[in-house]
């Protein structure tokens, strides 16, 4: 029999309990990682940062979280801005593949095109798009068909036209109305499209101008002035990322503007009847939610719709306009003082 000394003994005593620590740290360690492995991918893109398209990422990941999919926990959420870029767009849709994402947001409809491109396979849902039917991404709204789906931003043009004509007290009878966008877009140009058959039929005459980015703003509104008796702006990403310098280049040239997207009222326009983006993004983050849980197919969700809210008018830049503002509409509208 080998007889071990006291000292002999602590040593080895003391080097199992090392190696059983190691292999526990070692488990620990592979057992964090499985855990993390484990989370499902979701991939969420945005075109550009603006207010428009901030609202709807939060709002999809705001409903997701309220769903029991909250970042980190249940679902690993990749959130990619391509900064305008269409080649970053690729690469990241890309990016989201090579990731084996179980599902992807694409907020705008470049966004979702580009992602559209990219995959058939991993389900795609998307808000801030205009048509998905223009986009090409769908077959039809109500059966898309294929591996998309999600809400569209279409404002109520009509309502807007009407508005207009209300606010400008009738000029339009003599005056035509100027139209600036982004004419890149198929979003923007599907709504010009709809504006200019509204137009039409009330007798209304229609002056365009291309703004296809952030730097042709200035020329495209300084060709209106003296020209038009208002602007209305359908929603566009180069408009939308001008919303200040929009604002102040239409007070200085005194014409009121009248814009799809509220989000320019708030920096300084004059009015618009929009949907909301935020709940855009939760209306999203549900689909996309039911998509996760099994519940649903893009290519048998049809695409859903928002009703339009109010009105909603910016008191001080009628003011610094010089437009008095009806009573009927002042009182039916929401207003920021």
């Amino acid at each position: 029999m080998i007889r071990l000394s006291s000292k002999t003994f602590s040593t080895c005593a003391a080097a199992v309990i090392a190696a059983l620590a190691l292999a526990g740290c070692g488990e620990e360690k592979t057992t964090s990682a499985q855990e993390k492995t484990a989370l499902i991918p979701v991939g969420v893109v945005q075109l550009v940062e603006h207010e428009a398209l901030d609202a709807t990422v939060r709002g999809f990941i705001d409903e997701l979280s309220a769903r029991g999919f909250r970042d980190g926990e249940k679902i690993r959420i990749d959130r990619q801005n391509a900064q305008g870029d269409q080649t970053t767009l690729a690469n990241i849709g890309s990016r989201f593949v090579s990731a084996k994402s179980e599902l992807i947001f694409a907020s705008s409809t470049p966004a979702l095109q580009a992602m559209a491109r990219s995959t058939k396979s991993i389900p795609i849902v998307a808000t801030a798009v205009t048509s998905f039917e223009a986009a090409r991404v769908v077959k039809s709204d109500k059966a898309p068909g294929g591996n998309v789906t999600g809400v569209s931003n279409l404002g109520p043009i009509a309502d807007q036209l009407a508005l207009l004509v209300e606010l400008t007290g009738e000029k339009t009878r003599t005056q035509p109305v100027g139209v600036i966008f982004n004419p890149s877009e198929v979003n923007a140009e599907y709504q010009v499209e709809k504006f200019r058959a509204e137009a039409k039929a009330r007798g209304i005459t229609v002056v365009e101008a291309a703004a296809g980015s952030v730097n042709d703003v200035p020329q495209a509104i300084a060709s209106m002035k003296g020209k038009v008796c208002a602007l209305w702006l359908p929603t566009d990403n180069v408009l939308a990322s001008a919303a200040a310098n929009v604002a102040k280049l239409a007070i200085d040239a005194k014409l009121p503007v009248i814009a799809s997207d509220s989000a320019l009222v708030r920096s300084g326009s004059l009015a618009s009847i929009s949907v909301d983006y935020y709940e855009l993004g939760r209306m999203t983050g549900s689909i996309g939610a039911d998509i996760l849980e099994g519940k649903k197919k893009p290519a048998d969700t049809p695409i859903a719709f928002q009703s339009a809210r109010k009105p909603l008018l910016n008191l001080k830049t009628a003011e610094a306009i010089g437009l008095a503002i009806p009573e009927k509409i002042l009182a039916e509208s929401d207003k920021i003082q």
